[in-house]
């Protein structure tokens, strides 16, 4: 099946106050006419009646195009996608899993990492630090040998390429584990809340996008997607050598559940496209609460505040000895709090305050898009 339309721009339609038709062209020439239209955004898998959708937007002139391809599910394997970056012209493929798998939670006796968070849709800052720090070249292959890289949340919303982030951690965690490395994708909240309903902070394009392929948008990464299915099998809570992930942070309350990192995915992974926000009990409800996991922000703000005591006891009960968060940016640089036990990696990407955390041989370091490092804490 093939399935193409040619849709105006969004601003025509405003000023005419008149609705487009929709326009099917055949399809030798709409092809030609694709290929001579950059990409701009996509792809989209969908999974309907044992078959697998692949779609596309195309923008040039002020002209939106879409194009739909599908395969009979059996045949899944044999696809090849195409995702755009923010270099025009510079595109990288992607091949679909065999399967999917929850996380594990736990990863010991790792070399080296580096931690990035809150890159939301900016995909430019993204692959800067991820080449400058030789984790991927330039053609977004795995550059990293062992090492992992560790993903704390807030990847979606706000930006205008957060597809493209999307398939780029997707196609990297398979070329990661060829090389003996690893890539982990810790959900913050704004993962959760374009999964449960709440899209407050969507891009207006993508809400755009989706009504131009005759979809809601909650469908793009529903369990029908191949994106929300991949979703779904993401911790909000990891730990890595030394170190616990976690996007907002673990409070005092949660200290006293004695929850194990395992126990925590296990408890909220059920109800992440849940859009009733009724749980089945009081754990679950105050772990998708303000002291949860992925929103608490008392490290650093509000009314509930950690204390050193809070840290410590975090610490002891998950046997690690370091915490690093995403979730709630308090410098332009990575910071480090509750003496040097808690790294925020949290900031403003968007304008041009990107930076990570690179860790190894139990050095800590700050590193730029150069790659350039300085040490703060050993």
């Amino acid at each position: 099946m093939n399935r193409i339309k040619l849709v105006f721009g969004i601003i025509p339609l405003l000023v005419t106050g008149i609705l487009a038709p929709e326009i099917q062209v055949p399809i030798k020439k709409a092809m030609t006419n694709l290929n001579a239209s950059p990409q701009e955004d996509g792809p989209y898998v969908l999974y309907k009646n044992d078959k697998v959708f692949v779609s596309y937007v195309f923008e040039k002139g002020g002209i939106k195009t879409t194009k739909t391809d599908s395969v009979v599910l059996a045949e899944r394997n044999k696809l090849t996608l195409t995702v755009a970056t923010d270099i025009p012209g510079k595109i990288f493929t992607v091949r679909l899993k065999d399967k999917l798998q929850n996380e594990k939670s736990d990863f010991r006796r790792v070399s080296r990492q580096l931690v990035i968070s809150d890159i939301e849709g900016s995909f430019g800052a993204f692959r800067k630090l991820l080449q400058g720090n030789h984790v991927i070249d330039e053609n977004f292959n795995w550059t990293f040998g062992d090492g992992h890289l560790v993903l704390t949340g807030d990847f979606f919303d706000r930006g205008d390429r957060v597809t493209e982030v999307l398939w780029l951690i997707y196609s990297l965690e398979d070329k990661a584990k060829a090389a003996g490395g690893y890539v982990h994708f810790v959900l913050g909240n704004h993962e959760i809340m374009n999964l449960n309903g709440d899209l407050r902070y969507v891009h207006p394009k993508y809400i755009y996008h989706a009504s131009l392929l005759n979809e809601n948008y909650m469908t793009l990464y529903s369990d029908q997607s191949e994106l929300g299915r991949w979703l779904r099998t993401k911790n909000v809570l990891q730990k890595v050598g030394d170190v616990l992930y976690v996007h907002g942070g673990v409070s005092a309350i949660m200290n006293t559940m004695e929850l194990p990192v395992a126990k925590v995915n296990e408890l909220v992974r059920p109800f992440y496209a849940d859009t009733s926000y009724v749980y089945p009990n009081a754990v679950v409800d105050l772990l998708y609460s303000d002291l949860g996991p992925f929103w608490y922000r008392g490290y650093y703000t509000g009314s509930i505040k950690a204390t050193q005591q809070t840290i410590d006891s975090t610490l002891l009960q998950y046997r690690a000895r370091y915490i690093a968060t995403g979730h709630t940016i308090i410098a332009d640089t990575i910071s480090t709090l509750f003496d040097k036990k808690v790294f925020n990696t949290d900031v403003q990407h968007y304008k041009g305050h990107s930076e990570a955390l690179y860790i190894e041989k139990g050095k800590f370091y700050r590193t730029s898009v150069l790659g350039e490092k300085f040490l703060i804490r050993e």
